[in-house]
């Protein structure tokens, strides 16, 4: 009988959202207060390394014949999908001042983008206030 993978490893297709469960905890170390500047900053960078190089979004490289780029599953904001040639695509998004609109609107392209794409602004804002000393609110 052939499985689809979706239940297989060891936490069942949940291994994918860890970086979830590090915003959670990011969350709850902002509203504990307990936790020093260096806890957040940690998590913060974690959860950023989570939403570029592994949450699951849709790859949106550009491809002819769609207007909304490819569609396959792909890990991160900054990585395609399976396919080499995407991978490229979406860095060269980055580099060439031209199609950085392109990504940038790519961002919030569907729910699961938009999400990780708050996820990432967050947590990156998140570390930036808890490395600076006097700007977090008190």
């Amino acid at each position: 009988m052939t499985t689809s993978g979706a239940g297989s490893g060891r936490f069942g297709g949940l291994g994918r959202w860890w970086g979830v469960l590090a915003g959670g905890l990011l969350i709850a170390a902002w509203i504990n207060r307990a936790a020093g500047p260096a806890v957040i900053t940690g998590l913060s960078a974690v959860v950023l390394l989570w939403s570029f190089f592994q949450a699951p979004v849709t790859c949106g490289a550009p491809i002819r014949g769609r207007a909304d780029g490819c569609r396959n599953n792909a890990t991160g904001l900054l990585l395609g999908c399976h396919i080499r040639q995407h991978r490229w695509q979406k860095l060269k998004m980055l580099i060439v001042r031209r199609r950085v609109r392109a990504f940038c609107s790519g961002l919030f392209s569907d729910g699961k983008a938009a999400l990780v794409t708050l996820a990432a602004v967050g947590s990156f804002l998140s570390g930036l206030v808890a490395l600076v000393p006097g700007v977090a609110v008190q």
